[in-house]
């Protein structure tokens, strides 16, 4: 279990090097975590400098909030609405915030998950 704890930890600290204060980008570039129950899980959306939205990745049927901080991650289940939620939240600071083309992207992301 240490070595689950440790990757976490890892993948925490590489993350806080990563993204800067003016880096909040919901761009993806299919980032993945590995969950010891449900596989991996594949990134959605940053929602804030500390969370991320994540999916089950082959059904895409469950959700994940990803949580950084000094301890490591914490990976909580979220509902599906509870996650639609959050995604259109983070669509909307996009959107008012100009970022055009990381908007269309979620934008896509959005319809490819909920749609259907």
């Amino acid at each position: 279990m240490s070595s689950y704890s440790d990757h976490l930890n890892d993948l925490s600290r590489e993350r806080s090097h990563k993204e800067t204060p003016g880096n909040t980008s919901s761009a993806v570039s299919e980032t993945y975590l590995s969950h010891p129950v449900f596989g991996l899980l594949v990134n959605l959306c940053i929602i804030d400098m500390q969370s991320a939205l994540y999916a089950s990745l082959y059904a895409k049927r469950l959700f994940f909030l990803v949580t950084a901080s000094n301890a490591g991650l914490e990976i909580n289940n979220i509902s599906r609405d509870n996650a639609r939620v959050a995604l259109e939240k983070r669509l909307a600071v996009l959107r008012k915030s100009g970022f055009n083309q990381d908007y269309e992207q979620l934008k896509g992301i959005y319809k490819n998950t909920f749609s259907g």
